[in-house]
């Protein structure tokens, strides 16, 4: 697979079309059988379906360039595509638990066992192939976007599995409740994995600080050059980073002697913005120099008012 079709635009248009066969064979699957678990499946993926396209259309977003309006660039949009999706498997997985309880207490006869068993398979495996490719991508071109259809996609397969277990227990027991059973254990586990993502997704716009490793990074690059140095020649204080979608941004306070050159000054900074390009890509650093003797005064109450 070339590098293009890994991209999370392609990926995307690639989710949005399985998403539309899946659909036709869950709606098939569940018309053959008339089994309420597989309905649910089926409803799900009426959600793979608009959030892939959503996604596709936030990732496009997030891709523009910066302008005079986002001089940050567009990096955040792509936690819109993550809690939207969140807000649609919510609202499905409450539409499940409805249709389930209803027939719980009301069971209808299952027919033609078989065929619906062998299109929800088939429909499982075009969904956890396309999740495998994405969750690599995902974490190739650190998009939370395709990640989120991901784990969509693979709770999904979760939920088909689930669903198989329920129409094959009744179809071998005679107890139809335990289709409707396996509907609302899915409706539940569709609830969860919603609620999740617009948890994180929130997050995401709230300047959530980078990852732990990331953090680590930078901290790590960071003291290859105090280390270079006489102790307490140069030292890196108020280090804060925060995430952006696929871009990680960060900001410390260089201090060094007073008596440095504006250019000798300079020439380190460009070192230090390079070294943590390196150490953690897509990263975007802002390096604010100060003598060694002068303090930032963050913490004074008219800040944190």
């Amino acid at each position: 697979m070339t590098a293009a079709w890994r991209s999370p635009r392609s990926l995307l248009m690639a989710s949005v079309v399985v998403a539309v066969v899946t659909i036709a064979l869950k709606t098939l699957a569940w018309y053959v059988t008339d089994s309420v678990g597989l309905l649910s499946d089926a409803m799900e993926s009426f959600v793979n379906l608009a959030s892939a396209i959503f996604a596709l259309a936030m990732v496009t977003v997030a891709a523009q360039p910066p302008d005079d309006n986002h001089p940050f660039g567009h990096h955040k949009a792509e936690y819109f595509s993550s809690g939207f999706e969140g807000i649609l498997i919510i609202g499905v997985s409450l539409g499940i638990l409805w249709a389930s309880v209803h027939r719980i207490f009301d069971p209808e006869p299952l027919q033609e066992v078989g065929w619906g068993l062998g299109l929800s398979v088939v429909s499982s495996a075009l969904n956890g192939l396309l999740a495998w490719v994405m969750f690599k991508s995902a974490r190739e071109h650190r998009s939370m976007a395709l990640e989120a259809d991901a784990k969509h996609l693979v709770t999904d397969v979760w939920t088909s599995a689930g669903v198989l277990v329920g129409l094959v227990g009744a179809a071998l027991t005679g107890w139809l409740w335990l289709d409707a059973l396996a509907a609302m254990v899915v409706a539940l586990n569709i609830l969860r994995e919603g609620v999740a993502l617009v948890w994180r997704s929130s997050q995401g716009l709230m300047d959530e600080a980078a990852e732990p490793e990331v953090q680590a990074s930078i901290h790590t690059t960071l003291g290859t050059f105090t280390q270079r140095y006489s102790q307490g020649t140069l030292r890196f204080d108020h280090v804060s980073t925060r995430r952006a979608g696929q871009r990680h941004f960060a900001t410390m306070h260089l201090h060094m002697p007073a008596d440095w050159t504006l250019g000798e000054a300079a020439a380190l900074r460009g070192q230090v913005e390079r070294a943590l390009m390196v150490a953690v890509p897509g990263l975007r650093a802002t390096i604010e120099l100060l003598p060694t003797d002068v303090e930032a005064h963050f913490d004074d109450p008219r800040d944190t008012a």
